[in-house]
């Protein structure tokens, strides 16, 4: 049997949990779409995931030319344009949203007592578990259209999933636990904030700081990917194509087990900067970078160069008039960091390009 893909064009908001119930109840897929997109990435990402109908923001539904069924059972297409930047469908059946939803309210704790908000773009799999799980585990749930910092606070809300960027912006106090993806977290985050591992292909987190969710297994192969294994995975990409090795997933991630036994994810295979033979991941030179008060925002890559193989470059948005130096910014790196981990090239820039979920856009950086 096979079942229609009905395209949510809907803001986040009680009316979106109405349609997703109702798309789910007559046994189709839902495929939310990014409110944010414009009419030309709009029309791109339809093409690519051929929904059969589309409910718009005043809750009618209307056919579409040219879509595409899934499987019977099928619960979710989500975009994600992984590594590649490409829209790609990852598709997630009823089975997998349920164990998802089951195994993180687990670990979490959740109780009768407890609320979920969501206020994440429910066109990404963060954002949108949120949803999903407090159905699934009947838990109490309100959906904001977007963040904001004021609604957020006043929502009443016990447990809520942000990305490092908004975590500041709000008193983190309020809630009993702050579920955090995304880019990589602060290292000064509140007590109550957990950090999970995860991708649009597992159906939200699978790993909660550093440890793997009940049935979820993690194997590092010799040249250090990570690779997934758990009921909460994808079925397959909306082309067709399997995404899984006898039940493993091929992350793309290099990461290794620490002294402790917690999971450490290092970062994007294609992320990776050798410079001088040196191995040199971005993330903890951002870090690094961002305890420099004339620092506002940055993001680091390589740049090739002859000499060095690649030379760490650091894009950097200043905090005021004054932009930092290089050697302002060598000095940060070099006082906590490994000295081959200083910039060798710095980019002041207007503003650094990022995914709707935090994650810097590599690929897109450039002076």
């Amino acid at each position: 049997m096979t079942a229609r893909v009905v395209a949510l064009d809907l803001p986040g908001g009680p009316g979106f949990v109405v349609a997703l119930r109702w798309v789910w109840d007559r046994g189709d897929a839902a495929f939310p779409i990014d409110q944010r997109l414009p009419a030309s990435a709009r029309a791109a990402l339809l093409d690519a995931m051929a929904p059969t109908s589309v409910i718009d923001t005043h809750g009618e539904e209307h056919s579409l030319a040219g879509g595409r069924p899934v499987d019977d059972g099928d619960a979710l297409v989500m975009a994600t344009s992984g590594a590649t930047g490409e829209p790609k469908g990852v598709v997630l059946t009823h089975d997998a949203v349920v164990a998802s939803a089951l195994a993180t309210s687990d670990r979490l704790g959740v109780t009768d007592s407890d609320h979920w908000l969501a206020c994440l773009p429910l066109s990404h799999i963060g954002g949108l578990a949120v949803v999903t799980r407090a159905l699934h585990t009947r838990t109490t749930l309100t959906v904001l259209p977007r963040f904001d910092a004021d609604e957020v606070e006043a929502a009443g809300a016990t447990l809520v999933s942000l990305v490092a960027t908004t975590l500041t912006r709000i008193d983190a106090e309020r809630f009993r636990v702050i579920v955090l993806g995304g880019s990589a977290a602060p290292a000064d985050r509140p007590p109550n904030a957990v950090v999970t591992y995860g991708m649009t292909e597992t159906g939200s987190g699978v790993v909660y700081d550093g440890v793997p969710l009940d049935g979820v297994d993690v194997r590092i192969d010799d040249d250090g990917e990570i690779h997934l294994r758990g009921p909460m995975l994808l079925r397959a990409y909306r082309d067709g194509r399997a995404a899984l090795v006898d039940g493993w997933l091929a992350t793309g991630d290099l990461g290794r087990w620490l002294p402790d036994g917690r999971l450490h994810v290092d970062g994007r295979r294609g992320d990776l900067i050798i410079s001088g033979g040196e191995n040199v991941w971005p993330d903890p030179v951002e870090r690094a970078l961002r305890r420099n008060p004339l620092v506002a925002d940055v993001a680091v890559n390589g740049t090739a160069d002859p000499e060095w193989g690649h030379v760490v470059t650091a894009y950097v948005v200043p905090r005021g008039i004054l932009a930092p130096t290089l050697d302002d910014l060598r000095r940060t790196v070099k006082a906590v960091l490994p000295p081959y981990c200083a910039p060798r090239l710095l980019y002041v820039v207007d503003a650094i390009p990022r995914t709707p979920l935090g994650k810097p856009r590599r690929t897109e950086l450039h002076p």
